[in-house]
């Protein structure tokens, strides 16, 4: 697993080449999520990207928090949780319960095999 957002980024890349992906840089507009993806289904999806350093908080950004409110579909929220050897996905709707009750919310995949299914959906 990844120590650090970049290091899951290229983890992801390199593990997942059925979907074409686009790193956003986000300086210009507060809160983009980190990546898009296309799949072979021709679907885009955005992609925040979250490393948990220890226990269940995953941190966001006021930003973050308001992307995801105003776009629920088509969203998600792959957090690496290191510390239990998993990856974590979410869908964009669940961010209030995440910033409330972090990783103890049950995520809808919870290792890459799983999320690469639903990516590719």
């Amino acid at each position: 697993m990844a120590r650090n957002e970049s290091q899951f980024w290229q983890y992801l890349k390199r593990n997942t080449p059925e979907i074409k992906w686009t790193r956003i840089e986000n300086t210009s507009s507060f809160g983009t999520p980190d990546l898009l993806g296309y799949n072979s289904n021709r679907n885009f999806f955005t992609l925040e990207l979250k490393v948990v350093r220890s226990g269940n908080k995953i941190r966001f950004s006021p930003h973050q928090i308001s992307f995801h409110i105003r776009h629920p579909i088509n969203t998600f929220i792959l957090v690496d949780d290191p510390t239990r050897a998993r990856v974590c996905l979410y869908v964009g709707n669940q961010i209030n319960e995440l910033v409330e009750k972090g990783l103890k919310i049950k995520p809808m995949a919870e290792n890459l095999e799983d999320c690469k299914i639903i990516f590719n959906d």
